[in-house]
């Protein structure tokens, strides 16, 4: 992974949770919905699996 994340390890806003249901109910896949948050794919599997949401596998 090339790029570099300044937002490490900060905790996640209410307004990034609203954010990700909204995009998960989308259908929009992981990683476009990381990059729309500004958080690693990593971070935001975690949190949707925290959230117990379901990611969209795009193919």
């Amino acid at each position: 992974m090339s790029e570099k994340f300044v937002r490490h390890r900060q905790p996640w806003t209410l307004d990034e949770n609203a954010k990700l249901h909204t995009l998960a109910a989308k259908g929009m896949g992981l990683k476009a919905i990381a990059k729309a948050l500004t958080r690693s794919e990593e971070s935001t599997a975690a949190q949707a699996k925290v959230l117990k949401l379901k990611i969209a596998k795009l193919r």
